[in-house]
């Protein structure tokens, strides 16, 4: 009786055993990674924890349409989604690998065998060595392989983390996508107020050219004078075209982004609109919230995780494994012998297979998921430095934009303060319309610059919320 005991004893026992190291998490970085930024100062920025939908913090109906349609559109987050549920039914089919698999069998053989003898139908008579025989068989077979050494369940391991990285990498799609649709959004709003102010340039440099003209013919003014403010008027109109340009660019781009072909969006944005602007404080946590929420960190740590359980797998193709196959079923050499349930073949077959010499491959195999596991280890701690990396980027970036936006507009202050002084002046006969003209184009100008280091700013606070990667979900 105790022999009879000892194979399934021992057995129950070794599928307890799982050989390859046991993930322990990814791998500690500096301490001083978890301090605050070390460029978010004077930047207005707080270590508290940002929203998920960022882009609502700047105020603009039309952008959270245009970034809804993206997320639920764009053939970028499609193919992410479909990556998704690759990797899940993956995980499936290694779940389903730990069972045992069992098929329906129907068969039917005809044989002539010779030199042998059968008694059946189908025999032939007169003195024959020949014999035909038929066989008819009805059943199913079922195999099991026992997981001794937790390859199966190192398979399984490693599929679920392959199933977090790409629900991870899908974030990071939506995180780059809604950064990307916020940036092309603001620049287009920018190209949209500078090519207005373009215009308004453009008539007041045609008004200044008539009265040179004028001067000029009154002989008041020289040929080189209307020759000067002519080039001026061909200059700023050339500067028109490029950014007409853009603006067409970016009307494809945010349609293709939404899934539409170009073109769809310009009804709806032909007019030009303000570029939204960030809030007054911009939240963006801390360089340890970072590290837990950037999706492409956590698909990095992820990817990490299922090469640890990789290694387990090639351990356990070295040592011995144990299946087992059962096949059970009713038939004969007769037809109507599938009817007789009583009269059946059974057939039960443990099976015992040991790569004992492979002359190393199962060795190598080890070492190549091992390489590979330090390979991924390296990635992730690269992603990490550069995820850092853009946060400081960014932020510094965000700090000197907000200095700039404020310098220009105490410039435009000034220009504006010009233009009432000069139209004052004109007024009381001290000035020229001439010179009215040229103090207005200088506050227009002063306009654009404004409307560029503004759109400057809203974009630079879109690149710290793509480098902190806090849209994760």
């Amino acid at each position: 009786m105790r022999s009879y005991l000892l194979l399934p004893l021992t057995t129950c026992l070794l599928a307890g055993c799982t050989v390859g190291p046991n993930y322990a998490g990814p791998p500690k970085l500096a301490s001083n990674a978890t301090d605050a930024f070390t460029r978010a100062n004077a930047a207005a920025v707080t270590n508290a924890p940002p929203i998920a939908d960022w882009w609502t913090l700047l105020n603009d109906p039309t952008l959270d349409t245009l970034i809804s349609r993206a997320l639920a559109e764009n053939s970028d987050i499609k193919a992410g989604e479909a990556r998704l549920r690759q990797a899940r039914a993956a995980l499936g089919e290694e779940k389903a690998n730990q069972a045992p698999s069992a098929n329906v069998l129907a068969v039917y053989t005809h044989a002539r065998v010779p030199g042998v003898s059968f008694e059946s139908d189908d025999s032939q008579s007169g003195g024959s060595d020949d014999s035909n025989l038929n066989l008819y068989n009805l059943g199913f077979d079922a195999s099991w392989e026992i997981d001794l050494f937790g390859g199966r369940r190192r398979a399984v391991e490693a599929a679920r983390a392959t199933v977090e990285g790409s629900q991870a990498s899908l974030s990071d799609i939506q995180v780059s996508l809604s950064a990307n649709v916020a940036q092309i959004y603001v620049e287009l709003r920018d190209r949209q107020q500078r090519i207005a102010l373009g215009e308004q340039s453009i008539a007041l440099q045609q008004n200044v050219v008539e009265l040179t003209r004028q001067r000029f013919e009154h002989g008041t003014a020289t040929a080189v004078e209307v020759a000067q403010v002519e080039g001026l008027l061909a200059s700023t109109r050339a500067q028109l075209a490029p950014l007409a340009a853009d603006r067409d660019a970016y009307l494809n781009a945010l349609a293709v982004l939404t899934g539409q072909e170009p073109g769809a969006l310009d009804t709806l944005l032909s007019l030009s609109g303000q570029i939204p602007l960030p809030p007054a404080s911009v939240d963006v946590g801390d360089p340890a919230h970072l590290i837990a929420h950037r999706p492409d960190i956590r698909a990095a740590e992820r990817t990490l995780a299922a090469d640890t359980a990789k290694i387990g797998q090639a351990q356990a193709a070295r040592f011995p494994r144990i299946s087992f196959m059962g096949l059970i079923g009713v038939g004969g050499t007769k037809i109507s012998d599938l009817g007789k349930l009583d009269d059946f073949v059974a057939l039960a077959a443990p099976q015992l297979s040991w790569s004992a010499f492979d002359f190393g491959r199962s060795k190598a195999k080890v070492g190549q998921a091992e390489a590979q596991r330090d390979e991924a280890e390296a990635k992730y701690r690269g992603t990490v430095l550069n995820a850092l990396r853009d946060a400081e980027d960014s932020l510094a970036r965000f700090r000197e934009s907000r200095v700039t936006v404020a310098s220009i507009a105490r410039t435009l202050d000034q220009s504006a303060l010009t233009e009432r002084l000069t139209e004052q002046r004109y007024q009381a006969g001290t000035a020229t319309k001439i010179a009215l003209l040229n103090a207005r184009k200088d506050r227009t100008d002063a306009e654009q610059n404004l409307v560029s280091a503004r759109a400057k700013l809203t974009t630079d606070y879109v690149a710290i919320q793509k480098a902190i990667g806090f849209a994760w979900r």
